[in-house]
């Protein structure tokens, strides 16, 4: 009898032991997981530290200068509810035709405040040159992350693809982005430097009317990485020259931009050129060395992530013997499938190249 009274208490104590184990590992493995952040900070391309939602997927985007070419390369043209209207780019709209229907809510300083807070964006992608517009978005709560526009370096432009890498939460599209770029950068640099200085042409960079012109960072990396010496070096983008001094220039080779003028996309026809008698005996019109800069899905000539394709454009129209190598169409082809997954034919680069009569038909 007292074995199995002790035989009875020594079975309660191991299964009181075993409850009593058993409700500490329940408290050690119910832990309450920690909350996901809501917001996190990144360093924008003005070096101001910006608040963003942790997932960012409502974007306005209120200026130019390739920003929304940045978001569509790196797969996030969905995440785009209101931008600056973009009928000048019909590359563009064909890969992403729900940009037609995306509203219009200004650019710049330009900008209606009260339609951007009625969108409820997570942030807005704004231009480091319109410091009134992005004040008025920020005193509205915000969050404003502004990129270079034509303020770009190339150097500048690679640490912005990275930064909205980051934004989007696209890091790896980013570094393929800027690895497609210094390659071949590196390659247009590598071979520039082979070049005697004495077969350097002057280049005189045309924005819109024949006296405007941009020897700013931007203007003059265009030229210099392609293999041409900039005529308007230290001039400001965008800004306006006597005719005295392009004819003291007297460039070798004219390059025309079409993204200023009287309307978007205004092409300077070099026949005004030969016909202009202040014009008609530069070194550029009498040997005919007039070139339109390109437009694929934005200008070629101008910061975005397709400008690396108006490098090698350049370098081949102003060293077409030291870059036989380059095959244009191939590197178009490559960059518009791997980054904006687009198949491309030769006759759509075929309009590129002849941007004026594309936009004609």
């Amino acid at each position: 009898m007292m074995k199995s009274v002790k035989s009875y208490i020594t079975l309660c104590v191991i299964m009181l032991s075993l409850l009593f184990l058993g409700g500490c590992g329940s408290k050690t493995t119910n832990i309450t997981p920690s909350t996901p952040p809501v917001e996190r900070t990144i360093v924008d391309m003005a070096n101001k530290t910006v608040k963003i939602p942790a997932e960012v997927n409502k974007i306005v985007v209120t200026c130019y200068g390739g920003a929304t070419n940045e978001i569509v390369v790196l797969d996030a043209a969905d995440k785009i509810i209101g931008q600056p209207a973009q009928e000048n780019f019909p590359q563009l709209m064909e890969m992403d035709p729900q940009f037609k229907n995306i509203p219009d809510v200004g650019s710049f300083d330009n900008i209606n405040v009260e339609e951007i807070i009625k969108l409820k964006p997570d942030l807005v992608v704004a231009s480091v040159t319109s410091p009134t517009g992005n004040k008025k978005l920020e005193e509205a709560g915000i969050p404003v992350v502004s990129v270079l526009t034509g303020r770009a370096t190339t150097d500048g432009l690679i640490k912005e693809f990275k930064m909205m890498g980051d934004v989007l939460h696209k890091e790896k599209e980013a570094a393929a982005l800027s690895d497609f770029w210094e390659s071949r950068l590196k390659l247009l640099k590598d071979d520039v430097a082979k070049i005697s200085p004495e077969k350097l042409k002057k280049v005189y960079y045309m924005l819109g009317t024949p006296l405007k012109t941009d020897g700013s960072a931007w203007g003059q990396e265009f030229i210099t990485i392609a293999g041409g010496v900039n005529v308007a070096q230290k001039v400001d983008n965008a800004n306006l020259i006597s005719v005295e001094q392009l004819l003291k220039w007297n460039p070798d080779v004219m390059i025309m931009s079409s993204n200023i003028g009287p309307t978007k996309n205004s092409f300077i026809k070099a026949d005004d050129l030969r016909n202009n008698p202040q014009m008609s005996n530069l070194n550029a019109v009498l040997k005919n060395q007039m070139y339109p800069c390109p437009i694929g899905a934005f200008w070629w000539d101008r910061p975005s992530p397709e400008s690396i394709l108006g490098f090698m454009w350049l370098a081949k129209t102003l060293q077409p013997d030291t870059f036989a190598n380059i095959n244009l169409t191939q590197e178009t082809k490559e960059f518009f499938q791997t980054f904006y997954r687009c198949t491309l034919t030769d006759q759509q680069i075929d309009s590129f190249m002849n941007a004026e009569a594309a936009q004609k038909s």
